[in-house]
């Protein structure tokens, strides 16, 4: 069990001071964790959603907001379709991006969840959906799908997610994706880039969030399928 307490302290005229420390109840209870940064009610709740019991088992937990995620659709014209036929994998990711919690850095190295808000699926399986519509707007395939659509393809897309969150410390949404095309009959790696994108957050709230997430999404979105595009 984990007793939190938070305490505010003004600095100057505009702004205070929120120190949380969180402390083990029982004969183990020697350690302290301290959390301390001058912030806004938004980064107090965020510092409250990561205790388990003590003042966090007073506060009535509201029901959280689900939120999806946008395909790419605005896409250059382009006369014809291309031959390509692509399959695209549901990408990889670690622990803390492999949910439906909408992640964020309160500082570099840090890691919380929206308190308000969660992803409507787990987030790796949406973004394979949504790279699959976004392929579909563009039109430049014969065909695309995921694994077990029983589709011929000669390629298939490999990713990898390597920030999906908003920052806190410069209210950004950042999205990296590393991708991979891989020839579905040799094996062989015949192409791999690192698309990254990064839009201003006004708020690191509910959909303000999601908002700026899902635009630098679609920004990513559209260059992998240019690339791909290119390549299959």
């Amino acid at each position: 069990m984990f007793w939190c307490v938070a305490s505010f302290e003004s600095v100057g005229e505009k702004g205070f001071r929120v120190s949380l420390v969180s402390a083990p109840v029982g004969p183990r209870s020697g350690r302290l964790s301290r959390w301390r940064g001058v912030g806004t009610a938004a980064v107090l709740a965020l510092a409250l959603s990561g205790c388990s019991g003590g003042l966090g088992s007073l506060v009535t937990a509201s029901p959280k907001t689900a939120y999806g995620l946008t395909a790419a659709k605005d896409f250059p014209r382009q006369p014809g379709r291309g031959r390509g036929q692509l399959v695209i994998a549901e990408p990889s990711a670690l622990g803390p991006l492999d949910g439906e919690k909408i992640l964020v850095r309160p500082q570099p190295g840090e890691a919380a969840a929206l308190g308000d808000a969660q992803w409507e699926d787990r987030l790796p399986k949406l973004v394979q959906a949504r790279l699959v519509q976004s392929f579909e707007n563009a039109n430049r395939l014969r065909s695309v799908g995921r694994p077990g659509d029983k589709i011929a393809t000669d390629f298939a897309l490999i990713t990898d997610l390597r920030s999906f969150e908003v920052s806190a410390a410069d209210g950004t949404a950042v999205v990296e994706i590393a991708a991979k095309i891989v020839n579905e009959r040799s094996g062989r790696i015949v192409a791999a880039r690192v698309l990254r994108a990064t839009v201003p957050a006004t708020t690191m709230q509910g959909a303000g969030a999601v908002a700026a997430l899902n635009d630098a999404f679609a920004q990513v979105a559209t260059q992998i399928v240019l690339w791909a595009a290119k390549v299959v």
